[in-house]
């Protein structure tokens, strides 16, 4: 018969087990968010408008997935008792990444939202000079009537 070791009890080793299993699911499920907000973030350094990219659909999703894994673990009063110490160095420089990538991200859509703005206001600005000069009404909302010449050139 072997000597007993210190180990914890069935159970709790289980529950261990568990916890390091859902935090190699949280680390997978970060690093697809990363690659995503990556992906977005240079699309959106390329200039383009926020609405045009393809990125946002995915990134929501997978965004709504990482909520509910949170949530789902304050709700259960868990919290993620990661015993290898690989593993929990691993979700934390995860989530670091993560946090730099959506402050990224946050930067460049409201740089893309301003960008958007200016061009709105270029396009409107556009329209409302054309609709003045080819209105018959002036500035306090009279009608102008515009000096017309009419002249004949006959020789007699």
């Amino acid at each position: 018969m072997t000597p007993a070791r210190n180990l914890p009890p069935r159970n709790v080793r289980t529950a261990l087990a568990a916890s390091d299993e859902r935090a190699k699911s949280l680390i997978a499920l970060i690093d697809d968010l990363i690659a995503i907000v990556n992906e977005e973030n240079a699309e959106l350094a390329k200039g383009l408008p926020a609405s045009r990219l393809k990125q946002v659909d995915e990134k929501s999703r997978l965004a709504t997935l990482f909520e509910q894994s949170v949530a789902e673990a304050v709700a259960r009063a868990q919290s993620l008792h990661v015993q290898d110490r690989v593993l929990r160095e691993q979700l934390m420089e995860r989530i670091l990444k993560l946090r730099g990538a959506m402050d990224e991200n946050v930067m460049r859509l409201r740089a893309a939202i301003e960008a958007s703005n200016r061009r709105i206001e270029a396009i409107m600005q556009a329209i409302r000079e054309q609709i003045a000069n080819v209105s018959p009404y002036g500035a306090a909302g009279r009608r102008v009537t515009s000096a017309a010449s009419y002249g004949t050139n006959v020789r007699a």
